[in-house]
């Protein structure tokens, strides 16, 4: 072959190789943007910009954000009036500069609220009133100060039992049911255009998706802005039904309001008996036969669970006209909160991307689903 045409031949085959993997070029949210929001959650060391490896899978993978922790509000507002915004700043930031669209998490919930926010400087419940004020303070506040930065707000997060029944929270001790309505319509005024949503876990529960389905039809009935609702997804092995968790994808779309995969994980690990849902308040006592794989999944194992995540987006993929947004609780395996609940320093499995950032085959069999 003369010297010409082999140098020919060669930068055909260099052309050739650097064009044609364009599947593994390919991040989730270049299959997945064109149908729905893709996101993860992020800490605060990751929204400071001081982790370059998940950076890096950020902007190759998601087109969106939650703040994990940054914006609850006993990180807000610390003490009655005194408002902490430097990591929730650094938050936004962080967003804007990588194109993510940014999700508010979250403007009311039980649990990690500040203690002042229930009960006066006695230590006694305070009034109906009080707590009204205390509420609609902070959230104008904190929507006000990001207004027009924030895609969406998930207003009231986990308000409702499994069985369907009102969550007995301070929220809802003092103020009834109401609190939901003082809340979205706080939210609202303070900034007209965000997306507005109600946030909970273990959605595939029947007395859950009626109540939660009454709640958004309440909620429009007195004229109050409800866009989506927000199906935290803390999934397992096996839980949930995939047949009830199908059902409420439709239940929740024929309500009229948006249908969001939110907090979406995979706990691998076997637990502890009396378990169940995402109650933050739950933890047990760390034993090997809850946390078998600290040296790594074995193979049959990571087969199988690179199968159920399957099983999950092959729905998501089915009611891909449904669902609006994806959202990972997490990026990396390192930092899932599974390593901590509901059993503290197990070493569990439960995202898209391993301890070192690199991802897992079933990202590109995702991919490959939605494409």
């Amino acid at each position: 072959m003369e010297k010409r045409n082999f140098r020919k031949l060669v930068c055909l085959l260099a052309l050739s190789l650097s064009v044609s993997p364009t599947l593994a070029q390919d991040g989730l949210k270049d299959a997945l943007g064109k149908h729905c929001l893709i996101g993860t959650s992020l800490n605060q060391w990751q929204s400071d910009a001081q982790d370059a490896a998940a950076t890096a899978v950020v902007r190759r993978h998601f087109n969106c954000a939650t703040a994990e922790n940054c914006m609850k509000m006993e990180v807000l507002q610390p003490a009655e009036g005194l408002f902490d915004f430097r990591v929730a700043d650094k938050f936004v930031k962080y967003c804007q500069q990588n194109g993510l669209k940014i999700i508010g998490h979250n403007l009311c919930w039980h649990s990690q609220a500040p203690e002042w926010l229930f009960t006066d400087s006695w230590g006694r419940p305070v009034s109906k009133e009080v707590l009204k004020s205390r509420l609609e303070k902070h959230i104008a506040t904190v929507v006000g100060r990001y207004k027009g930065q924030i895609h969406g707000w998930d207003v009231v997060n986990e308000a409702i039992e499994d069985d369907g029944s009102w969550r007995q929270s301070p929220l809802y001790k003092i103020l009834g049911e109401e609190f939901i309505e003082i809340c979205f319509r706080a939210a609202h005024e303070a900034d007209p255009d965000v997306e507005l949503y109600y946030n909970d876990y273990s959605m595939s529960k029947p007395g859950k998706r009626d109540a939660v389905c009454r709640l958004v039809r309440n909620l429009k009935a007195k004229g109050l802005r409800i866009d989506g609702v927000g199906m935290q997804s803390h999934n397992g092995m096996d839980y949930p039904d995939l047949t009830e968790y199908e059902k409420s994808i439709d239940a929740f779309a024929t309500c009229g309001v948006k249908v969001m995969i939110t907090e979406l994980d995979l706990n691998v690990l076997p637990n502890p008996e009396g378990f169940g849902g995402a109650d933050i308040n739950q933890s047990f006592e760390l034993q090997q036969k809850y946390n078998p794989y600290t040296a790594g999944l074995p193979k049959d194992v990571a087969k199988k669970v690179e199968e159920r995540w399957m099983q999950f987006f092959r729905l998501y993929s089915k009611h891909r006209s449904q669902i609006s947004r994806i959202t990972l609780w997490g990026i990396s395996d390192a930092n899932s909160w599974l390593n901590d609940f509901p059993v503290p320093g197990r070493t569990n499995y439960g995202l898209l991307f391993d301890r070192s950032y690199a991802e897992k085959p079933v990202v590109k069999n995702i991919i490959n689903l939605y494409k």
